[in-house]
């Protein structure tokens, strides 16, 4: 039991990263869709109302298979992040179509690195927390993967920081950007979700 709650979360945060991300990427567009040109504004319109479903289908199965259990977790975590890949797919159309403004795409790249700011921190504390709940032996391994996370965070937040001084770039650059410190956030997570699995287990273990 101690090891599926341990695993449970690195879902969570996994889950909760997405959302964050998907919620501030829409709250910068919707804040901008009025400044679309006449013509394109239904377009707008469309597509924004589009994520925003998206967003909480996401939402709805990931507290779905949360509830389900650890076996669904696995089983399902593939369809989440299918679903996150078409979300993002049509924020690129936004940008591709109607959001063409370099202002607007800034405004919303700087809205999605703080999201991804936060989640590295909050996972970063989280996991932190968990650790004084491990067994001596394993807590170690627990505050190397929380060491490491929060290095990882700044490494991130210097890498985005420095693209959006640059200026002037694409949104397929900054998405690319978005994207590489996303992944770095999912080894991050899973490595200090495993080893927070690894103390639970031990902990179970020595209790016997």
């Amino acid at each position: 039991m101690m090891s599926d709650q341990s695993s449970m979360h690195a879902y969570l945060n996994w889950t909760k990263q997405r959302i964050d991300e998907m919620d501030a990427i829409l709250a910068s567009l919707e804040a901008k869709v009025g400044q679309v040109k006449v013509d394109s504004k239904a377009d707008a319109d469309r597509i924004v109302a589009d994520l925003r479903k998206r967003r909480d289908e996401f939402e709805a199965a990931a507290k779905a298979q949360a509830k389900a259990g650890q076996a669904a977790v696995r089983e399902n975590t593939a369809k989440l992040e299918s679903q996150w890949r078409r979300f993002e797919t049509e924020v690129n159309t936004y940008f591709e179509t109607v959001g063409k403004q370099a202002e607007q795409q800034k405004a919303t790249f700087l809205q999605a690195a703080a999201a991804q700011a936060k989640a590295w921190r909050d996972t970063a504390e989280v996991f932190h927390n968990e650790a004084g709940k491990a067994v001596t032996a394993r807590r170690a391994d627990i505050d190397a993967a929380v060491i490491k996370m929060k290095a990882g965070a700044a490494e991130a937040e210097a890498r985005l920081h420095k693209l959006n001084q640059a200026g002037g770039e694409s949104w397929a650059a900054l998405s690319a950007a978005l994207a590489e410190s996303r992944q770095a956030f999912d080894r991050a997570n899973q490595k200090a979700g495993d080893a927070l699995k690894g103390g639970a287990q031990t902990k179970s273990n020595s209790s016997t």
